[in-house]
């Protein structure tokens, strides 16, 4: 997968998570969590739909490097291409 591509995912997966927030324009190396007022349980809920879509293991030691979507991506990335 491309990084556009799993972007991509992972936009649409928070879209799911959480339906009322604006996702156009994000920051990209900033938290989730303060940007579109994500919590734990929502970081949590994002890294299962992305193991539930891509297969990706994701362990609970590693959900810190997803609370940005730059983050998301480059984790993503690697462990996609070790799959």
């Amino acid at each position: 997968m491309t990084d556009a591509e799993i972007k991509s995912l992972v936009l649409r997966e928070l879209q799911k998570i959480a339906p009322e927030a604006v996702l156009n324009g994000l920051d990209g190396a900033t938290d989730l969590r303060e940007q579109i007022d994500l919590d734990s349980m929502d970081i949590l809920n994002l890294a299962i739909a992305i193991h539930e879509t891509t297969g990706v293991d994701i362990p609970e030691a590693d959900y810190p490097r997803m609370v940005t979507l730059d983050g998301a991506v480059a984790y993503l990335r690697a462990r996609l291409a070790t799959s």
